[in-house]
């Protein structure tokens, strides 16, 4: 049993002397044992190397990702848009940015609490990846709002895929579990898009969306306030 437990290790340190090209044979007790040693040293050594960078790839991933939702925090999501910038600006395509923000969002954690609100972030960016292509950059913006990287996409594009996408979050309705006489609230969700011009930093990309996610929530205020009269 204690021989099939060390085979693997034997094996590895087998192979690490043939590439090194010692032949055991010829050597001394003395010296064989030594260089048995050194190897199972350095085949300890690049185990460690392995986990490390087991490590830094998990930790690459957390510091990249927001800490509740599966997309991008803010800080990796500018970054995506700086290196989409410079592709666009090399390669001459389009590259547009949709701004999102959700409507009535805080009166989900008035009324169902903070637990139903992060619920409901969860599931609008599982809504915004599904509905999105691999090749598109979605992140976390910080609260309620949400970005998106469209990469070879035009404003009319973007405008579109907008549309879509508000649509289906205003599908979203937030029930209270269990009894309760809470009536259930309807979220939605105010688009802005921003094209990018040669010349812009992610920093002009993000704001001229974002400006233009207001006027749309304006809009949206004063259409629904329409509606109700």
């Amino acid at each position: 049993m204690a021989d099939d437990l060390h085979a693997p290790a034997a094996t590895e340190r087998l192979a690490l002397l043939n590439v090194l090209g010692v032949d055991l044979g010829a050597l001394d007790l003395r010296t064989r044992a030594a260089i048995e040693a050194l190897c199972d040293e350095v085949l300890a050594l690049r185990g460690d190397i392995d986990a490390l960078q087991d490590a830094l790839a998990e930790a690459a991933s957390l510091a990249d990702n927001d800490s509740l939702c599966p997309v991008f925090n803010r800080r990796a999501f500018e970054r995506e848009i700086r290196r989409e910038i410079a592709l666009a600006a090399r390669f001459r395509t389009p590259l547009s940015v949709i701004y999102i923000d959700l409507d009535h969002f805080k009166q989900v954690n008035d009324v169902f609490g903070h637990a139903a609100g992060d619920e409901v972030l969860v599931r609008i960016a599982e809504l915004l990846l599904r509905n999105t292509r691999e090749t598109d950059i979605v992140g976390r913006l910080g609260g309620d709002e949400f970005g998106i990287v469209l990469a070879q996409a035009t404003a009319e594009d973007s405008l579109m895929k907008a549309r879509e996408l508000a649509h289906a979050v205003d599908q979203l309705v937030v029930r209270q579990k269990g009894a309760g006489s809470q009536p259930p609230l309807r979220i939605g969700a105010s688009c802005g898009v921003a094209e990018w011009q040669v010349g812009q930093t992610a920093e002009d990309l993000l704001a001229i969306a974002d400006q233009s996610m207001f006027a749309q929530k304006a809009r949206r205020k004063t259409s629904h306030q329409a509606d109700k009269q």
